[in-house]
């Protein structure tokens, strides 16, 4: 029932006491300046989410190096020993750990596959989803209640499961190339699809938009900030044409969007 997805990585959000943050290592081009957002904004969580030391290698979740390796940069989580988390899971698993943190427990929400809403809330309340090959239902109190990260941490691994590319593309908002922000993605929907995200942003005095993106793959591996082939590598330029090239994925320039605030 996983249609549609390459998914990410379960990861820690207690990052070590010297790790860097994005902002902190990647400083904007000459001429540029980091574009700032409301402190309590998804887009100022990306930019403080920390980073794994200088030249770390991507690895995929059984502890071998990624092959193609394409990044600059890796976020600091450790992967789940399974082949779970992968592009589309990645991305969700940004979005709930930043509502996470906040505790805004309503907003963590995401619809599977077969087009059902999955609440945290739910979860929360002790419910849980049983899957019969394409049907789903609720079935009411039969798990552990409350908010915590155990009861949290099974919610995630039930999306990543049943959720990816096509279902996530669903619920988001379409969005113009100008109006980038830290949060958007590129998303192509299928099996397999791709998505990538955007995790920083500077502009230069006349206007002109930079930014850095991140993924994670298939097989299930670490997210990581990729580079490119121009003289600001790894900022990325907006698309000028109809395609956007990415190192592992060539997007549709309009295959842009963001989440719901």
């Amino acid at each position: 029932m996983r249609y549609g997805f390459c998914f990410l990585i379960p990861f820690l959000l207690v990052s070590p006491i010297f790790s860097e943050s994005i902002q902190e290592r990647f400083t904007p081009p000459n001429g540029y300046s980091r574009i700032t957002y409301p402190k309590e904004s998804f887009s100022t969580y990306l930019q403080n989410f920390p980073l794994k030391p200088k030249g770390s290698p991507v690895f995929l979740y059984n502890g071998n190096k990624k092959q193609n390796q394409v990044h600059e940069a890796v976020l600091d989580f450790p992967l789940l020993e399974t082949d779970l988390i992968q592009c589309a899971d990645a991305v969700m698993k940004l979005r709930a750990e930043y509502l996470y943190s906040r505790k805004e427990w309503g907003k963590i929400k995401f619809t599977i596959s077969n087009g059902m809403l999955v609440p945290f809330s739910r979860f929360a309340k002790g419910d849980r989803v049983v899957v019969k090959g394409n049907k789903t239902s609720w079935k009411e109190g039969i798990a552990k209640k409350g908010t915590n990260r155990d009861v949290f941490e099974t919610y995630l691994q039930f999306i990543y499961s049943y959720a990816g590319t096509i279902s996530l593309k669903s619920e988001l908002k379409k969005k113009q190339l100008q109006d980038l922000e830290p949060g958007d993605v590129w998303i192509q929907a299928g099996s397999p699809g791709h998505v990538v995200m955007v995790v920083d942003k500077v502009q230069s005095t006349d206007g002109n938009t930079l930014f850095l993106l991140a993924q994670s793959y298939m097989p299930s591996q670490e997210m990581h900030i990729l580079k490119n082939d121009t003289t600001k590598s790894p900022w990325f330029a907006l698309p000028q044409g109809d395609s956007f090239p990415t190192p592992e994925w060539e997007f549709m320039a309009k295959a842009f969007y963001g989440f719901h605030k």
